[in-house]
């Protein structure tokens, strides 16, 4: 599914297989009684006695802490690998979070430079968050890496996992780990993508191609068409460039699936895909601005995610919307103080053209509302102001409150840590506008993430469960690489919305 990175493949073992001398075994260990005292390695069925000792004696030697994240590579002559990788849990305890495991493994991954092969003991304790963590640990971007600076060695192929039960399920899990982590890879392969190379139109034709391929009904819509039908948000953002805009929807027909099909869900995914944001004629400072290549993370997700749901075959309808554009300044670009009429009639006065996101996803929401969904779940860098409230890592949930706190629950189950925010009635009149019927910002300088989705709610049709994902810090990684997350793209919230999807095909 990726467009580029090609995941490990993953083999489901109850034991350690046979002499492997360019393998690395990854085990996990623990703080000792005090946290002065060596690592010790968390009890498992795959290491006899002799092992186990072998790696403890090692790790002392080195003076080695299970301290969470710590690593430390030894060699273990009795064991049939090339060396040994201790990672660090922290504290031993009874019951492991997932996202324990799933960072252990990453940093494992992001470690194992020059080995191809890894076989892990983390999965007996998680299975399947220790395959998403050395999957999405291991993932690389080099497609714009020449002969000079390409890595020598070819990246984690090859990953065996240690299970104490290798029954159909537990496979069955295994093969789902990687499909979601595939996921994630392909949206953070978009976002990588630079602008050069991903523009609207190479963007939907790439988002078509996985489409079709997955068996999704794909519908294109260029300028021409935008233009025609009235999406006036996505061509007033899109036409001070040279490159025109594009709206892409997946339809994902799951319900014929489903038991009781007249009863199965529908859903509608919503992400803003502005391939290159310069702000327009409200142009952004020249610091930092070649992080806006990430600008289109959120319909990274939205097309990552809907591919994955046509995968697994959810018994549910998901029809993804996904509006696509260049934020340009030239002298056909939109001005501070035009007026625009966003798809469906609502006429709004664009006092910045920085606020762009908004613009095009209003009339992505109205376009998806007109298919009588009972969820709509929206996502996008929308603001700078989401780092401010809630920081890099952090996305912002807004919307439906029930609806909301849900997606925000799970949000934190798998890791991506989603925080609910409110959407104030009084933030409404901020939007008040001169002469349309909105403007696109508030006069005030304060609660900027929440003004955004008040203004998004707006479009959103009466009685349809909705929620607003502002993930303007969390789907680029601007610092250093941490557990599973390594710089640029990191594929959030795709993990979110596959699992909010699952919810609703188990639990409505």
């Amino acid at each position: 599914m990726s467009t580029g990175y090609q995941a490990p493949s993953v083999t489901v073992s109850s034991s350690l297989p046979k002499r492997r001398s360019d393998a690395v075994l990854v085990v996990a260990v623990v703080n000792g009684d005090d946290n002065d005292s060596t690592a010790t390695v968390v009890a498992n069925p795959f290491l006899d006695a002799e092992a186990v000792g072998e790696i403890e004696v090692a790790l002392k030697a080195l003076g080695a802490k299970g301290g969470a994240d710590q690593v430390t590579r030894v060699v273990a002559p009795s064991l049939p690998v090339a060396s040994v990788l201790a990672v660090g849990l922290g504290k031993d305890r009874e019951q492991w979070p997932a996202d324990v495991i799933r960072r252990a493994a990453g940093v494992a991954a992001r470690s194992l430079n020059g080995a191809e092969a890894v076989i892990t003991t983390l999965s007996g304790i998680d299975l399947g968050a220790a395959v998403e963590g050395l999957i999405l640990g291991a993932y690389r971007f080099t497609e714009f890496r020449s002969d000079k600076t390409a890595p020598k060695d070819k990246g984690l192929r090859k990953i065996t996992a240690l299970t104490p039960d290798t029954k159909t399920t537990t496979k069955d899990a295994a093969t789902r780990a990687t499909a979601i982590a595939t996921a994630v890879a392909t949206a953070r392969d978009f976002v990588n993508t630079p602008p050069s190379h991903l523009f609207p139109a190479e963007f939907a034709k790439r988002a078509k191609a996985l489409g079709e391929e997955a068996g999704l009904d794909v519908e294109v819509l260029d300028d021409k068409a935008l233009a025609k039908a009235g999406y006036g948000g996505i061509i007033g953002v899109g036409k001070g460039s040279s490159r025109p805009p594009r709206l892409v929807r997946l339809t994902h027909r799951g319900s014929q699936l489903a038991r009781n099909p007249k009863k199965a869900k529908k859903v509608a995914l919503i992400g803003k895909g502005i391939t290159f944001d310069t702000g327009g004629i409200s142009i952004k400072p020249a610091q930092n601005m070649h992080h806006m290549t990430s600008d289109m993370g959120g319909a990274a997700a939205v097309i990552a995610t809907v591919v994955l749901a046509a995968q697994q075959q959810l018994p549910i309808d998901v029809i993804a919307t996904v509006p696509m554009a260049e934020n340009m300044p030239s002298s056909t670009a939109q001005r501070p103080g035009d007026v625009l009429t966003q798809y469906g009639g609502t006429t709004v006065e664009v006092l910045n053209t920085d606020a762009e996101g908004r613009l095009i996803l209003a009339d992505a929401i109205v376009r998806a509302c007109e298919d009588k969904p009972d969820y709509l779940i929206e996502t996008s860098t929308l603001t700078g102001a989401q780092t401010v409230a809630l920081g890099a890592r952090t996305p912002g949930v807004m919307g439906s409150d029930e609806f909301r706190d849900r997606v925000a629950k799970l949000s934190q189950q798998v890791g991506e840590n989603a925080w609910a925010m409110p959407l104030p009635e009084e933030l409404k009149d901020d939007l008040k506008s001169t002469v349309a019927d909105l403007a696109n910002v508030s006069g005030s300088r304060y609660a900027g993430m929440l003004v955004a989705g008040t203004y998004l709610r707006e479009f959103v049709a009466e009685g349809v469960a909705w929620a607003h994902l502002d993930i303007a810090g969390p789907a680029y990684n601007t610092g250093g690489p941490w557990g599973y997350t390594g710089k640029g793209g990191t594929g959030v919230p795709t993990r979110t919305m596959f699992a909010v999807l699952e919810d609703i095909c188990e639990n409505d």
